[in-house]
Order: C-alpha cells, then structure tokens, then sequence
C-alpha cells in the first residue's frame, strides 16, 4: 500500500469517523466532572449539542439512513434502560439514561456506516479488516494485561468469533469496536458513565475495567435491531433485493 492510497484511507477514516470522535470528544465534555463545577444542567447541554448534531445529521442523508438512525433512537433508548437501569450493567452520573444517548447511538452507529460506503475503503476492505482485527486483539489484550479485564477479553474474542463467517458485515462491526473503544475511553475518563469491576456487579470471576474492551459486542444488537425493523418497513422490497442476489449467486455458480 503506497503513499496515495494510505492518505486517501485516512482521508476517509477522517471525514467520517474523525469527524465523530471530535464530536464525542466535545459533546461528553459537556456532561463530565470539568463542567460540573460551572454549570448545573450539565446532561441538559450535552443534550441540546447531540440534537444538533443528530438533526443536521439527519437532514443530510438519505431517507434510508434517516430510517436507520430513527430505529437507531428507538433501540438505543430501549437497551439502555434495560442493560443500564434494568440490569446495572453500568451507570450514568446521576443514575439516569441521559436524554443525549439514544441519539448518540445513531450518530455512532451512522458514522460507522459512512466509512463503509467510502469508495477507497470498499477498495482495500480486506486489507482494513486485517489491521483492525490486529487492533481488536492488541487493544483487548493489552487490557487484559494491564487491567486485568477478562469480561471485555471474552467479549472482544466474541466479536471476532462472530464476524468469522460474516464477510459483508465484517469490516462495519471492527469500525464500531474501534468508534466504542474511543467513545468508552472518553465518557469513562469524564466521569459520564462507569463500569464496575465485574461484569453486572454479579459475576466475580469476569473481572472487569472500566470501561471494559469489547462492549462493542453489544453493538450487533443495535444493528440487527435496525435491519429487522427496516425488513419490517419495506417487507415486499427486502424479500425482492434477497430474490436478486440468491438468483446472482445461482449464476456464479453456474
């Protein structure tokens, strides 16, 4: 891989997922121990700049990402008060489900999709799920070293695992690893939200850090929760585009 095609890979990585961790980077800013200092409503602000975010977002792409960000929300708002309220699973500052987090989720799991879609990375897929697979298990590993993190160590080898027979969805889920990698590491950082030191609080021998390395495992939820309700939606046009490619695979195998 020459000069060009590493700088328009980074050109891509940048516009989309760049753009993100910027974006996360100030938004939980707004909600973490710095400002609580200086401003009382600290989740009503973060809140007021993911909507904006969100909304622009939204305006921007076309009606079928619109509908997947919507779903998005929907699961988001649904998982969290289930593994967060429900399950303790981790906990928000206050003990709450922040107003800014079901859009957040779309707004990650939109930038994700973004990157995908770029023409240079369709081009050097393979070579991408390659180094960010040695990302995954050096992240995940290095964890578990220095944090003694076997919870989000089993989870990371979860997320590979699943993704050994899922070529068309491979390179998107190693992208939402690394996005919720950055993301966890920053919210954690502030203080916006925490993990403890085992998983669910309940089970002794998964030591967990905070934040733990895999959570992203977390995100095939999200994104199989979208396409069953996108299925839903447009029924009579997934079963004719799932027509067309078993009829393409029949012709390459003939």
């Amino acid at each position: 891989m020459n000069l060009k095609i590493a700088k328009s890979l980074f050109l891509a990585f940048y516009k989309t997922i760049g753009y993100l961790f910027l974006f996360i980077a100030l938004g939980l800013y707004l909600d973490s121990k710095y400002m609580v200092p200086f401003f009382e409503n600290t989740q009503q602000l973060a809140t007021f700049v993911m909507l904006i975010g969100f909304f622009v977002l939204f305006y921007r792409s076309p009606v079928r990402i619109r509908e997947h960000m919507l779903f998005a929300v929907l699961i988001g708002f649904v998982g969290e008060h289930l593994f967060s309220i429900a399950l303790g699973m981790y906990t928000y500052r206050l003990g709450n489900v922040p107003l800014y987090v079901p859009p957040g989720h779309a707004i990650v799991y939109i930038a994700a999709v973004y990157f995908c879609k770029e023409a240079v990375v369709k081009t050097y897929r393979k070579q991408l799920e390659k180094l960010f697979t040695i990302f995954v298990l050096g992240y995940a590993t290095a964890f578990l070293i220095f944090a003694y993190d076997i919870f989000g160590f089993v989870m990371s080898l979860l997320v590979l695992f699943l993704l050994r027979n899922k070529p068309r969805e491979r390179l998107f889920f190693l992208s939402m690893y690394i996005v919720v990698a950055f993301l966890e590491i920053v919210g954690t950082h502030y203080e916006c939200w925490a993990w403890p030191k085992t998983a669910y609080g309940t089970i002794p021998f998964l030591k967990s850090a905070n934040p733990p390395s895999g959570i992203s495992l977390f995100y095939f939820l999200l994104d199989l929760g979208c396409l069953w309700l996108y299925k839903q939606r447009h029924l009579v046009a997934w079963k004719r585009m799932k027509g067309i490619r078993e009829l393409k695979l029949i012709k390459v195998y003939n």
